[in-house]
């Protein structure tokens, strides 16, 4: 089919979107107006430019944030769920009913970004216009939150539709098959590799600090994704490639959230400087947070000789009628004004990749090094020079848990690449069944599209 120069670009989710009540409402970060036409849209840099932070504007607007956190979150063993929505109970309980609106915005919205970062794609490529280097980095972006989409898609749903085409084959692509996962996580470093190779390494300094996706941004990402097939070698290398960048850094853990924080790699800025999970964690002193942390986790931490400064500076004791809550206070802002922004991707995790794939290379001393640097910023000690490999995965595992609980899905993620969530999982979920890992089809999809089937234990 001859691509047209008059391609309508969509650029703002349509109604349907999940917004938590209690969030902040997000700046429109120079997003052109709805519907614009390709060939205006892609002639300028700055209106090209306009296109890409339409893309940052859709993954605050779709609370992309806040739904690869919260129900994850709660699905596996480090959120706690207090209020009584059935809708989320479904996933505290791992009985998510094909039904389920969560489970089917998250899709949808998922599928949202990929069709904007798909027309930006084509128009950028198409673009005969625009200052080579300035093309590059926009289609990098692009390039980038299409694979962090994907990313979601293949971890949550297992195989899903593979659309990588513009909105001119939205009739053909309508009835996709799902796709091995396999094939779209090659999709995946695909994007990433050639988004690293076009991005700058600068950030954009007219953007918010750290607000959009430089080369650190996706060896970061590629880094978490071949740790998650795997490949150990390349999660060491491109872990390795932001770790040695003297722009990153690992400020104290009642400092590392904020905006101006040097662990950032990634941010998604607002206007008001706060976040979904200061509006969902942080509640009045009498009120009951949303999502608090469970108290195994809690009761986790160290504390034998030296108090975790996680511990301390991210948690919060909360007793209302007689009964003790943890609040998860990582981000100290709830309402009104603050400096905090959806930070997505920061410097420990890839520490903790680092370590992971340098203990399954049988480099202990490295892995050691690696996870000493994240618990010397908690204010712990180093961990045992004599612990072998198995005890040092162990310690990693922990090390995870205490530095991303509440954060992006990370806990609920790892228990299921290791293969770990059954043997976790199921002596705290009373229902549990390991087809659990993975969440069901949304089932409007599949009546629309015959061709998608339903992940086991969703079937009815």
């Amino acid at each position: 089919m001859k691509l047209n120069n008059k391609i309508i670009i969509s650029l703002i989710l349509t109604n349907g979107a999940l917004l938590f009540s209690s969030c902040e409402k997000f700046v429109d970060l120079g997003a052109p107006p709805t519907q614009v036409i390709t060939g205006d849209a892609f002639a300028s840099d700055a209106s090209a430019n306009s296109v890409i932070r339409g893309l940052y504007s859709t993954v605050l607007n779709i609370n992309l944030s806040g739904t690869t956190t919260f129900f994850t979150g709660i699905a596996a063993d480090d959120l706690q769920y207090n209020a009584t929505d059935a809708g989320i109970t479904e996933f505290a309980s791992n009985n998510i009913l094909n039904t389920n609106n969560n489970v089917a915005n998250l899709w949808y919205n998922c599928y949202q970004l990929i069709k904007n970062t798909n027309n930006a794609i084509s128009g950028l490529d198409a673009s005969n216009s625009l200052t080579p280097t300035i093309k590059d980095q926009l289609i990098g972006e692009a390039k980038f939150f299409r694979a962090y989409a994907y990313f979601y898609l293949v971890n949550l749903y297992g195989d899903v539709p593979l659309q990588l085409r513009n909105d001119l084959y939205s009739f053909e692509d309508a009835s996709l098959p799902r796709t091995d996962k396999q094939q779209v996580y090659d999709q995946i470093v695909s994007d990433l590799k050639d988004a690293e190779s076009k991005m700058q390494t600068n950030y954009d300094a007219t953007a918010s600090p750290r607000g959009r996706a430089n080369k650190a941004a996706a060896s970061a990402l590629l880094a978490r994704v071949y740790l998650y097939q795997k490949d150990y070698q390349n999660a060491e290398l491109y872990a390795t490639k932001v770790l040695q960048s003297s722009d990153y850094g690992m400020p104290a853990p009642d400092k590392n959230f904020q905006n101006t924080s040097s662990e950032v790699i990634l941010q998604l800025g607002n206007l008001t400087g706060v976040t979904t999970f200061g509006a969902n964690y942080i509640t009045a002193a009498t009120a009951v947070p949303g999502y608090t942390l469970p108290d195994a986790v809690y009761n986790s931490f160290e504390s034998s000789s030296t108090t975790d400064l996680r511990k301390m500076n991210w948690t919060s004791l909360k007793t209302i009628s007689g009964k003790n809550y943890y609040a998860i206070t990582k981000y100290k802002v709830a309402s009104g004004t603050g400096a905090e922004y959806h930070i997505i991707l920061r410097l420990a995790e890839q520490y903790l990749i680092r370590a992971e794939a340098r203990s399954r290379l049988n480099n202990l001393s490295g892995a050691r090094a690696d996870i000493d640097a994240v618990r010397s910023r908690a204010g712990l000690t180093g961990i045992n020079n004599g612990s072998n490999q198995t005890q040092l995965l162990t310690a990693i595992e922990t090390e995870r848990l205490h530095e991303f609980f509440g954060e992006y899905g990370h806990r609920w993620l790892d228990l299921k690449r290791t293969e770990r969530a059954n043997e976790v999982l199921s002596p705290v979920k009373s229902n549990w069944q390991p087809t659990d890992v993975l969440f069901p089809i949304p089932q409007a999809q599949i009546l629309i599209n015959t061709k998608l089937t339903q992940n086991p234990g969703y079937e009815n």
